[in-house]
């Protein structure tokens, strides 16, 4: 039996190569972001599309598959929309522009509908679920006669050195997909064993064999306060004078992370877009006085060690690669998917599927 997979929002492919790594042919990567063109053709070794999908047609998603395969189409809707929802509009939102962030997840709806692939899948944050766009979706699957079933997944349950809980949704037209066991629920990956074997650095350089294996540079007043901070500690373990003014306030006792080193025998905290800086969370290196390389977020995020995200000769635009990183689906947890919709076709066709 042939599987082949399309993803829909496939950024620099951390789904894609997830659905790699599981033994799975994936066709073609949508995304409306160029600047990931390189790293996923270089990587996935497959077509990227650089299109919006608000604006694809299903009759040129189809048009990939070939006749008898098994389709599969995957993909991650940003999932910016999905996090900033909070009940209430932004300060000067209309109705109608709140309205119209959701439109990416209903493009994804109408694109099922119109290549109506055997079997779909989609990750995204957890209060995704709680929203009505999100209902609709379900139930445009359901009419469209997939049967759905979507899970809360840890990803450090599926061997990504990272907290990082997510959604994760199955639509398939042979019945229910059933998300495979956790493979280090007892043992997740650690920081140590994720980047601890990577050369040290210093804050601002750059490692000669590894130009992406670099971290940003410190003003001197924020190198004393990484030095001030044991692993696993934050700004409260430094001098007061030290103490920036919002650490002053009282509403400033609650931001116990920033500034923050990781621990070494612990997974990582969520590896965001704004990863790369000591300010923004607990993204100190656990013993070295900087923040986390863009090599580190990208290994923390489980990918390889030696996936190429910036053409030969290119210039290394760390903010650019902290946000493509950062909005990665962790490559572990998109095997996981993988090995899912894998074992889901094995069990209906009783025969190996490539």
């Amino acid at each position: 039996m042939k599987i082949e997979v399309v993803d829909l929002f496939c950024g620099v492919g951390g789904l894609s190569a997830g659905f790699r790594h599981a033994g799975l042919n994936v066709l073609a990567g949508f995304d409306i972001d160029v600047s990931c063109k390189y790293a996923y053709e270089r990587n996935i070794n497959a077509k990227f599309v650089p299109t919006n999908v608000a604006e694809l047609s299903g009759e040129e998603v189809a048009a990939l598959y070939s006749p008898g395969a098994t389709r599969v189409l995957v993909g991650c809707a940003p999932c910016q929309p999905f996090s900033m929802y909070t009940g209430r509009y932004r300060q000067n939102e209309t109705a109608e522009d709140a309205d119209k962030r959701w439109n990416l997840l209903r493009a994804f709806a109408r694109i099922i509908e119109e290549t109506k692939p055997e079997i779909v899948s989609m990750e995204n944050v957890t209060r995704v679920a709680a929203h009505p766009a999100f209902e609709s979706f379900v139930n445009r699957l359901k009419t469209a006669g997939y049967k759905v079933t979507y899970h809360k997944v840890r990803a450090q349950h599926y061997g990504v050195p990272q907290r990082r809980t997510r959604l994760v949704l199955f639509a398939s037209l042979f019945g229910e997909v059933d998300l495979v066991e956790p493979t280090h629920l007892a043992s997740p990956v650690t920081v140590r064993e994720a980047i601890g074997s990577l050369p040290q650095i210093n804050a601002g350089e750059a490692h000669p064999q590894d130009r992406l294996h670099q971290s940003r540079n410190l003003k001197e007043t924020n190198l004393r306060r990484i030095r001030a901070t044991r692993e696993g500690g934050s700004w409260k373990d430094w001098d007061p004078s030290l103490h920036l003014d919002c650490h002053r306030k009282p509403g400033g006792k609650s931001f116990r992370a920033v500034y923050g080193r990781m621990k070494w025998d612990e997974p990582s905290p969520v590896i965001t877009t704004q990863c790369l800086g000591i300010g923004n969370g607990r993204f100190g290196h656990p013993e070295q006085d900087r923040a986390i390389s863009i090599r580190e977020a990208a290994v923390l995020q489980s990918f390889p060690v030696d996936f190429e995200f910036v053409a030969p000769g290119e210039r290394v635009n760390q903010l650019r690669l902290a946000r493509q990183i950062g909005n990665a689906v962790p490559v572990k947890l998109g095997e996981a998917v993988a090995r899912s919709i894998k074992l889901h076709i094995e069990n209906r066709e009783g025969v190996r599927a490539v």
